[in-house]
């Protein structure tokens, strides 16, 4: 920081320039030495770290109650092993497919002269609003032997498209494919195309040139695109329970309920965290092997003409909306009307009852989860020390960390040294707070990054404490992605279905056990007006906190 920056300031700060130079000299020095100790949050940014370790290290603890080797014994097993295999073939599936979708998709909103291309884009992301058991609930309805399509026209019967590992790749790709597509679309709109035109200047042809000169330019959102798609596959409950595919999720979440000895679970449990860091190690190794952009704006780029690929392109949008926005939409209206059709009056009661319990522990999750967040991202941010840079990567292990396992490791720490707290609401809200606050930490960070040091040196050169900087300075300044951060924490605890079956407490609902439980049952008339509730509190954050921001930035275009 430059000390001239802070000489036009009335009061205090506004000293007279010295014409050697030397008390600016003292006070840029001042400003930016490094501290020789931490400040007094870090001891908060620190209790975060260890709160959030606390599960992996208990599911580690517990698997080996039995010794290594029973450890071994399950972990190494034949069935075990076929876990992993199928586990892994899914999340290849769904990868795979979620690429086939998001590359083509993110390319033609992007940097094509496609038409209604703006809507287009709102609408490729908008399968995120549905929780991925909706969406299975649905897919199932329309794709089984006896489904809505098979009804309609008996020889477009695809079962195998319903159920198994068709329908969970079906559906996890489809539904999950906005992730890659999002990061994608901000990528390729922040591409500086002075190496496009140099291909296509020697001649290469338009296929060649994407292949050989975008691609690589875009593969850090690839990568960070493709790891969210594979960790929310090895994470997933509902969708492969409705589907009947059998994954570790589902494999934990059995063993924990039908067997007396639990170590089981916890040893399935550490092996899918084994699997889900082993994918944030590869990820982390690809990214960083790659060179850094060069930092200037990417210059105006011309956006390119489909011609007769026009109407291919139109047809691939509306196939691909129709699938994820369409058809879950529908089939839940249409349950709906059947609900209405039917009298929901007994059932109005609990379907509120169950929106007031999703909107105050998801409220308190995000309001917790900043609350913790804000103290590891200043560390870091400020700071950069190691063990600040260790503190938040260690807080982002939620990343890692899927709710069943989280669910797990409390209920079995709940059970036996805080009975107070089992089935508890404080126990669900702190499963919701670690597994989401890596979102509210990279809200945090970003906003403190776009942040000038400039105010919080000036205030620290007046002689103010780092915390009450921090709280009456920096807080009030970085609010607003603050506040993103904690709506999507919101966003995501309301849909989250695996920690809240095993951690509410008796008779608790939320709208994702209430449509869990009675789509489950076959009573698809009572599961509507939850399911929609679900998507209609969705589709605000949705849009606001991620679709809009990342199809409305980067460089404008140029005419084509």
């Amino acid at each position: 920081m430059d000390a001239s920056s802070l000489t036009p300031v009335a009061g205090p700060l506004a000293e007279p320039r010295p014409p050697d130079g030397r008390r600016r000299g003292r006070l840029r020095a001042r400003l930016r030495r490094v501290p020789s100790r931490p400040p007094a949050f870090a001891a908060l940014a620190v209790g975060t770290a260890v709160l959030v370790a606390l599960p992996l290290i208990y599911i580690l603890i517990r698997s080996l109650e039995g010794g290594f080797g029973r450890w071994a014994e399950v972990a190494l097993s034949a069935a075990t092993l076929k876990l992993v295999t199928q586990t892994l073939a899914l999340a290849g599936g769904a990868l795979a497919l979620s690429l086939v979708v998001a590359v083509p998709a993110a390319w033609l909103v992007a940097r094509t002269d496609l038409p209604w291309r703006r809507g287009w884009a709102v609408l490729a992301a908008l399968p995120l609003v549905f929780p991925s058991y909706v969406a299975a609930f649905a897919w199932v309805a329309v794709f089984k032997g006896t489904g809505y399509l098979s009804e309609a026209v008996p020889a477009l019967s695809l079962p195998w498209l319903a159920y198994g590992y068709g329908g969970a790749v079906a559906v996890l790709g489809l539904f999950t494919y906005p992730y890659l597509y999002l990061l994608m679309v901000a990528s390729l709109r922040d591409l500086d195309p002075a190496l496009e035109e140099s291909s296509r200047a020697l001649g290469a042809g338009r296929w060649r040139t994407f292949f050989q000169a975008v691609l690589p330019q875009v593969r850090p959102a690839l990568y960070g695109g493709g790891l969210l798609v594979v960790l929310y596959t090895l994470s997933d409950f509902g969708a492969v329970s409705i589907v009947r595919y059998n994954t570790f999720t589902l494999s934990i979440f059995h063993a924990y309920q039908g067997l007396f000895d639990r170590t089981v679970a916890a040893t399935l449990a550490t092996v899918l965290v084994a699997l889900s860091l082993g994918f944030l190690l590869l990820e982390a190794r690809l990214s960083g092997r790659l060179r850094s952009g060069s930092g200037r704006r990417a210059r105006r780029f011309r956006r390119v003409a489909l011609g007769s690929w026009r109407g291919p392109a139109l047809a691939f949008f509306g196939v691909l909306t129709t699938l994820t926005v369409g058809l879950p939409l529908a089939v839940v209206v249409g349950w709906g009307f059947r609900a209405a059709a039917a009298g929901l009056g007994a059932d109005l009661g609990r379907v509120a009852s169950a929106a007031l319990g999703s909107g105050g522990v998801a409220l308190a999750a995000a309001l917790v989860a900043v609350a913790l967040a804000v103290p590891v991202a200043a560390w870091a941010v400020r700071y950069g020390t190691p063990a600040a840079r260790l503190t938040e990567r260690v807080s982002s292990l939620g990343y890692a960390l899927p709710g069943l396992v989280i669910a797990l490791s409390l209920v079995f720490f709940a059970s036996r040294w805080a009975r107070p707290l089992y089935q508890s609401l404080a126990l669900l809200v702190a499963a919701y707070v670690l597994r989401f606050l890596p979102e509210a930490l990279a809200a945090a960070r970003a906003s403190l990054k776009a942040l000038p040091p400039s105010f919080e040196e000036a205030a620290r050169s007046l002689g103010r404490s780092r915390w009450s900087v921090l709280t009456t300075l920096t807080v009030p300044l970085v609010r607003r992605g603050l506040l993103a951060g904690g709506g999507l924490v919101f966003l995501t605890s309301m849909k989250e279905l695996p920690a809240t079956l095993l951690l509410r407490p008796i008779g608790f609902e939320t709208l994702a056990t209430r449509v869990w439980s009675t789509a489950s049952e076959g009573i698809y008339s009572q599961a509507a007006l939850p399911a929609l509730l679900l998507v209609l509190a969705s589709a605000a954050p949705v849009y606001f906190l991620v679709v809009r921001p990342a199809i409305s930035e980067g460089p404008r275009e140029g005419r084509p």
